[in-house]
């Protein structure tokens, strides 16, 4: 008879990715400071917290799914609709990033290159979403600074728990245990 690890269990694919997705949309939308400083708002938010450590823990596709997911589902949730189908594309993209960077490379390393790759794909691709949406392609540049204080505290937030979590995760489910 073959076994299967808990880790290609579909099951608990399933399971963590919807953990995971409620862990964002809540972390976005209750745990958040609004900008009035750009002339279209803003936000400051930390749903980028379990996004990035479903991304690092469990791979590309929970990161890439509940980043991109949970956080659409708080724009249209919010009142913020129009920006719903960029943020699934940009944080999708950005959860499947970091899972990809930091997949059997369990290196402390990684996981700030993984943030900083993230932090681009942030950059670039709410510029040109707010580009598109407003038809304007200056006007995007004053959401750049809110962008890069988002992604700097979860990057704070992320590397200080990481370690500890990767290795409590190693003891529950011998698959995660750091090499």
């Amino acid at each position: 008879m073959k076994t299967t690890s808990n880790k290609k269990s579909p099951v608990f694919f399933l399971t963590i990715t919807a953990l995971l997705t409620a862990l964002v949309y809540v972390f976005t939308a209750f745990v958040n400071i609004r900008l009035p400083i750009t002339a279209n708002g803003g936000l400051i938010h930390l749903g980028n917290v379990p996004l990035f450590i479903g991304a690092i823990l469990f791979g590309k596709r929970v990161g890439a799914i509940a980043g991109g997911v949970g956080m659409a589902l708080f724009d249209l949730l919010s009142g913020w609709t129009i920006w719903a189908p960029f943020t699934l594309v940009i944080v999708g993209l950005m959860g499947f990033v970091v899972g990809l960077i930091c997949e059997r490379r369990n290196k402390f390393g990684r996981y700030i290159a993984a943030i900083a790759a993230a932090c681009a794909i942030k950059v670039a691709g709410y510029y040109i979403a707010e580009a598109v949406i407003y038809q304007n392609w200056i006007a995007p540049a004053a959401s750049i600074p809110g962008n890069l204080v988002q992604i700097g505290c979860a990057a704070v937030v992320v590397l200080a728990v990481i370690v500890p979590l990767k290795k409590a995760a190693g003891k529950v489910l011998p698959a995660y245990a750091l090499s």
